[in-house]
């Protein structure tokens, strides 16, 4: 017999097993002779191969339930070997510590056991009341240690609670609080709402009679300026003849007679008067009168001729003080329209603009506080263009039902709708003599019309493709305008020819237009580039990248020192030509469409397609 014991040092575990081991002797083994047999064959029923093949998938199919329950297996093979009282008191003492009575211990243990004084069966084992004990105790000490952790989490949790239930209870003594002064401000707006109401009829009657005042205002003011145009012609035209040519006078009178009936301007009665005085009337005593070759179109208007100044060139000259484009801050926002703000126009002499909308109507404000004075409809389509007669008392709109109206301020409503013009008109300008309105269409022409005989005069052909603005020279005859076939041209409208075309822009031009002096032109593509041009050169002066977005519209100050653009990106761009400096102005929540300049440069006005009318100063 062999003893074999076995210690861990990592475990305090001992076990003493006892192994017999006989000798074995394989010398002894009958082996059992296998005859050989040349004719041994299979059954014939192991001869079938899908057998076999059955046979393997149902080893496989075992295989693979075994690998899956391998604890079920360690179940069944293990046994629990209860633990012997000397490796119980090993045990015990390691535990403890005692390493010294430990070897006491197990020296006496092992003599005794040599000796035979102790048998394997007088020994025994540990009670199980023993080994659950100390499963008891150490389950005991656990839960103790868990019962602390719990004490101190329902500690702070009756904390949080207890500030949870005071905070509760201040937020419903709040919400009742909000809930009486919403209780009251309701009781408090009904009863004004009932004040309000008994005062309604009295506010819209005031509103209709404060309306009514400002239009008679503006009607009376805009009488007024006539008559002294009047009075100041009748002044020019008796200065302007001689005492003693009794024929000549009585014969303007003959003729002012006989074209009472239709609608004269003061500029036509001047050219009039003009051929009088140099004696196209007068009497030869040989040949007698002097006959005029009869007109086609007898009612047509006279083109003045190109040789007046311009009498806002003195209006300029008071506004050369020195102003930085970057000076203009937003002061005022209107809300003009329902839908986006496509044009304005700025009164020849008075603090008033006309806005014209998307949504068909024009209205005039009084500017800078936007009291409304009068608004216009009859378009079936969007406002393109709008202009001011150069007295003040007409307007010219133009929109995208292909229609050009002319509007009576003194009549409030359409005096003449001009058409023509196969797509949409995009702009329109009045000449300075007021007799003449020129427009531009997308179908690629520009047309003038004569107000007097209410027909195209002439039709300008040139441009490639859309004509996007157009605009007279003040007090001349030469038209401006450009195209998305990205040039600009120069036309006379007294022949309906194009005098000169620049090209430079890459992208199509979208609006151009005059200083006050005539002399230089400044233009913006598609692309937001800006460009001034040299009317005597045909060529680019500046050309500015305010893009990527493209410029809608742009515009001179009165001095000429400062350019406004009109951005796709909502903002306005003002340009210092002298410094070279670009500013932007953000104010709108959408594109801007259109800008200008009051009369002295103090004010900037822009409209966006937001509705709004935004004032910078």
């Amino acid at each position: 017999m062999e003893e074999a014991a076995t210690v861990s040092p990592s475990e305090s575990t001992f076990c003493l097993q006892q192994v017999t081991l006989t000798e074995c002797s394989e010398d002894d083994y009958q082996y059992e002779e296998v005859p050989a047999d040349d004719d041994f064959s299979l059954p014939e029923g192991d001869e079938d191969l899908a057998r076999a093949l059955q046979t393997m998938e149902d080893q496989a199919i075992d295989a693979q339930i075994m690998a899956q329950r391998p604890g079920q297996v360690m179940k069944h093979s293990l046994s629990d070997i209860p633990e012997a009282v000397d490796d119980f008191l090993c045990n015990f003492l390691v535990r403890m510590g005692m390493n010294r009575t430990l070897d006491c211990f197990q020296t006496e243990w092992y003599e005794l056991m040599q000796r035979g004084l102790l048998e394997p069966k007088d020994v025994g084992f540990v009670p199980d009341v023993y080994s659950c004990n100390q499963h008891l105790e150490r389950e005991n000490k656990r839960l103790q240690k868990e019962l602390e952790n719990y004490q101190l989490v329902a500690t702070k949790a009756k904390e949080a609670l207890l500030k949870m239930q005071r905070e509760r209870d201040f937020h419903r003594m709040h919400h009742k609080r909000v809930v009486q002064e919403k209780n009251r401000l309701i009781n408090d707006i009904k009863r004004l709402k009932a004040h309000y109401a008994s005062y309604e009829p009295m506010l819209r009657q005031l509103n209709e009679k404060y309306e009514t005042l400002l239009r008679q205002k503006m009607l009376t003011s805009l009488e007024r300026d006539r008559a002294v145009g009047q009075i100041t012609g009748l002044r020019a035209t008796l200065q302007s003849l001689e005492p003693g040519s009794n024929i000549q006078i009585s014969m303007s009178r003959g003729q002012r007679y006989e074209r009472e009936d239709s609608v004269e301007g003061p500029t036509q009665r001047a050219l009039k008067e003009a051929k009088v005085s140099s004696g196209a009337y007068l009497n030869d005593p040989a040949k007698g009168p002097v006959k005029q070759v009869g007109k086609r179109y007898p009612k047509d208007s006279e083109f003045p001729e190109d040789i007046q100044v311009n009498p806002y060139l003195a209006r300029a000259k008071e506004c050369v003080r020195p102003l930085k484009s970057g000076m203009y801050r937003l002061s005022n926002t209107l809300k003009v329209h329902d839908l986006a703000v496509s044009c304005l126009a700025l009164h020849p002499r008075k603090d008033i603009v006309v806005t014209g909308s998307d949504d068909r109507l024009w209205k005039m404000w009084a500017f800078p506080n936007g009291n409304i004075i009068m608004k216009g409809e009859g378009h079936t389509d969007w406002l393109s263009g709008c202009c001011f007669h150069p007295s003040g008392t007409k307007l010219v709109t133009s929109s995208g039902d292909t229609t050009v109206r002319i509007w009576d301020f003194s009549k409030g409503g359409c005096l003449l709708t001009l058409e023509g013009h196969s797509y949409a008109a995009w702009d329109c300008s009045w000449h300075s003599c007021g007799d003449f309105v020129a427009s531009a269409s997308m179908d690629k022409t520009s047309k003038v019309w004569d107000l007097n005989s209410e027909r195209c005069r002439y039709t300008l052909r040139g441009h490639k493709d859309s004509v996007n603005s157009i605009e007279f020279l003040p007090f001349s005859n030469i038209i401006l305008t450009s195209s998305a076939d990205k040039t600009l041209s120069l036309w006379d409208a007294r022949t309906g020819l194009c005098a000169q075309t620049f090209c430079g822009h890459l992208h199509s031009c979208n609006h151009a237009t005059f200083n006050m002096k005539g002399d230089t032109i400044v233009s913006c593509d598609s692309f937001g580039v800006l460009k001034l041009w040299d009317i005597r050169r045909g060529a680019p002066m500046v050309s500015i990248d305010a893009g990527p977005h493209p410029g809608n519209q742009v515009a001179f100050d009165p001095s000429g020192h400062i350019v406004a653009l009109a951005s796709n990106d909502g903002t306005v761009k003002t340009l210092e030509l002298k410094s070279g400096h670009l500013s932007t102005l953000v104010g709108h929540e959408d594109e801007v469409q259109s800008i200008i300049f009051d009369h002295k440069a103090e004010h900037l006005v822009s409209g966006g397609s937001d509705g709004t009318v935004r004032i910078w100063n």
